[in-house]
């Protein structure tokens, strides 16, 4: 027979059970609640984390920057018309005096620039320009021009585009200058340079010129101190305006063609 004591102890025995029992079930519990927010927690962290990244939680004032400057479209690359160079090395040659006039004042000459974007032909004034001519026909011959770029495209104010430096700088050329001849052409009215004129570049002293020249692809008001000595063929003139079209790389109206302008080969004739 149980004792009332022997019941007591019973009692309190099964209490301590069950108390150990909830206390077991409730940390069982508390790590699986835990276990469940440190995942809904990763999650939105991540989340949060990617939102971020891509900008969607950015404040106000960036949301309406990015949306002004998304709302403009971005410009595209202008699109370069012009063929790869024909393969080949620039030649560095130079000479230490002008080569002795040798072109026939009374004929005609022509020079043909086949460029990367068409070819440039262009018609020669032996007569009124003969030290340029000459030494353009010497020039060529030698192959001098031959795989050089065009170097500069003038879209502001005057407008040329500027070749005949094989080192590319604007500071090339072939050792020796030329005098200024055809200053007072009956072309150059009222100082401009009218598109198609072919005129020698120089350093802003009279007789620099050396192999450097330009091409006028529209009409440039200009001092008359740049030798004209050709005029451009109307297809060449197409090319120049294709040329012209492509730009320049600084947007501020002097720089590089962006298109490839490289003379594959110059050639001059006599007709």
């Amino acid at each position: 027979m149980v004792t009332q004591e022997q019941r007591r102890r019973q009692l309190a025995r099964e209490k301590f059970l069950r108390q150990q029992q909830r206390r077991t079930d409730a940390r069982r519990k508390a790590k699986v609640r835990n276990a469940v927010v440190a995942s809904v927690l990763g999650v939105v962290l991540v989340g949060s984390l990617a939102l971020y990244t891509t900008g969607v939680l950015k404040d106000d004032k960036d949301d309406k920057a990015n949306a002004s400057a998304s709302a403009e479209p971005t410009p595209s690359a202008p699109k370069d018309p012009c063929e790869k160079p024909a393969e080949g090395a620039v030649k560095t040659q130079t000479w230490k005096k002008e080569p002795a006039v040798a072109v026939d004042k009374s004929a005609k000459y022509t020079m043909k620039l086949a460029t990367t974007c068409g070819d440039i032909d262009i018609a020669l004034n032996a007569s009124a320009a003969p030290h340029t001519v000459n030494s353009f026909d010497f020039l060529a011959g030698k192959g001098y021009f031959d795989h050089t770029k065009c170097h500069r495209l003038t879209t502001n104010g005057i407008f040329v585009l500027q070749c005949g430096d094989p080192t590319g700088s604007g500071s090339g050329g072939p050792g020796y200058t030329i005098p200024d001849e055809n200053l007072k052409d009956k072309s150059l009215k009222g100082g401009v340079y009218p598109a198609g004129t072919v005129a020698m570049a120089n350093t802003g002293q009279a007789h620099s010129g050396g192999s450097q020249f330009f091409l006028v692809y529209q009409d440039s008001q200009l001092p008359p101190s740049y030798t004209p000595f050709g005029t451009v063929s109307e297809s060449g003139m197409t090319v120049l305006k294709k040329i012209a079209a492509a730009g320049e790389n600084t947007g501020a109206g002097d720089g590089a063609p962006n298109a490839t302008v490289v003379i594959d080969k110059a050639t001059v004739a006599k007709s």
